[in-house]
């Protein structure tokens, strides 16, 4: 260790006293007092005028509640067994697509697909398309929006005869609107027997 040159005064320094503490204090409130006073200007709840508008909130989809669908299940009431939304027409409002068959206690109900809208009511959805019409006898395996389209994958007979239970017919429709309706066309390949 280094001895001082000045002995005295490294001692005097080695011990604080009150009067440091009380300098150091000082200084302190001085520079918290210096500081609130130089606060930036207070900000504003008010947005700068060069930002963009917000887009408005998206349109809820079309509930399937209370809907009639174009089917007949004589004594017992149709189902909705699944459904998907997305902007089908290119409207920016979602259509809704539902997959709905006759609450049938046993076998193989066949599936419609239908296209619900908002109608000029917003509180009732209407249907304004059939794709699959349960006459056909189709079973929805899969179905999906994508990029605006429809895509499905459906099971289907290939006669008459041919039971319920045992679908022999895939096929993976598409459908898309067009010119103010749906096209449907196959989306990968042809029907498989």
């Amino acid at each position: 260790m280094q001895q001082s040159a000045v002995p005295e005064l490294a001692q005097a320094h080695a011990h604080t006293r009150p009067i440091h503490w009380l300098a150091t204090a000082t200084a302190l409130a001085g520079v918290v007092a210096l500081s609130s006073l130089m606060q930036p200007d207070a900000a504003t709840a008010a947005a700068p005028q060069d930002r963009a508008p917000r887009p408005a909130p998206a349109a809820a989809p079309p509930s399937t509640e209370g809907v009639t669908f174009p089917i007949d299940c004589g004594p017992v009431d149709p189902v909705v067994a699944r459904q998907t939304s997305g902007d089908l027409d290119g409207d920016g409002r979602p259509e809704t697509v539902a997959v709905v068959h006759c609450d049938a206690g046993m076998s193989t109900p066949p599936d419609g697909v239908y296209v619900l809208t908002q109608g000029t009511d917003a509180n009732r959805p209407r249907v304004v398309a059939t794709l699959v019409d349960p006459k056909d006898r189709s079973k929805v395996k899969e179905f999906a929006i994508r990029d605006g389209a429809l895509y499905a994958t459906l099971l289907g007979y290939s006669a008459s005869d041919v039971p319920t239970c045992c679908p022999d017919v895939t096929e993976h429709p598409k459908w898309e609107w067009k010119d103010g309706s749906f096209l449907r066309s196959e989306s990968s390949g042809t029907r498989s027997v």
